[in-house]
């Protein structure tokens, strides 16, 4: 959906309505809408790469997740019909280095088809954090979050930093007393499909949000085609 929204944003052809046909996400089957990282492995043995994907990257060991983004990139490399792009997108969790893992993959060799990096630090709930304006009857959970933390959920989504399913600072446990009636995820949609690009930038520098889209408009829009809206 960010992606969709950068490039509608930034390609002076492309309308929201025209998306479905000029691009399709999926994994490596096209009907699959993406790759999971847990099936990687299995996928990379069953096509033979068992052999070939382990060793270091320009000299270094692999920091966490370079190993399966190496073996990812490869597995779609191998297909007949190449896609254009590739994202690899993660949490951090508790690897503070899993950016640096997905960036020695994609240095690792001249890939057939773009490769972008999408890392939330350190959840995808602090992506849907930043994006958040309370609106009426959502100010008193607000509030109360702020004053539970010491501090702002969205401002300061960034030290929502707890691993542990349910502590203190855990961004799940914070969006869910924010959102507290939202089951199939329409609020926290709102929260990253309404809430200005711009804003998204500006809140977003801490959490990673604003580094993936940056690399949406310096590395997916090109492929596109087209200049760029305002673009002589």
């Amino acid at each position: 959906m960010l992606a969709d929204r950068v490039l509608v944003q930034e390609i002076d052809w492309l309308e929201t309505e025209m998306l479905d046909m000029q691009r399709q996400w999926r994994g490596l089957e096209s009907t699959t809408p993406f790759l999971r990282w847990d099936d990687v492995g299995d996928e990379a043995a069953r096509a033979g790469f068992k052999h070939v994907v382990f060793g270091h990257f320009s000299g270094e060991p692999g920091a966490p997740d370079a190993l399966a983004a190496r073996k990812a990139l490869l597995l779609f490399a191998a297909l007949d019909r190449q896609p254009d792009a590739v994202l690899l997108v993660r949490d951090t969790d508790k690897h503070s280095v899993r950016r640096k893992g997905l960036e020695q993959a994609r240095a690792d060799n001249t890939w057939p088809f773009e490769v972008i990096i999408s890392v939330a630090e350190p959840k995808r709930e602090c992506w849907v954090l930043v994006g958040f304006d309370a609106r009426e009857g959502e100010e008193e959970a607000l509030e109360k979050l702020e004053r539970r933390l010491s501090f702002h959920p969205v401002r300061d989504a960034h030290r929502l930093t707890a691993s542990e399913h349910g502590a203190k600072n855990d961004a799940k446990r914070a969006l869910k007393e924010l959102i507290r009636e939202d089951p199939k995820r329409e609020r926290e949609r709102e929260c990253l499909r309404d809430t200005p690009l711009e804003t998204l930038r500006q809140r977003g520098e801490r959490v990673g949000l604003t580094q993936f889209l940056s690399e949406i408009s310096e590395r997916l829009v090109p492929v596109m085609g087209g200049s760029r809206r305002g673009a002589k």
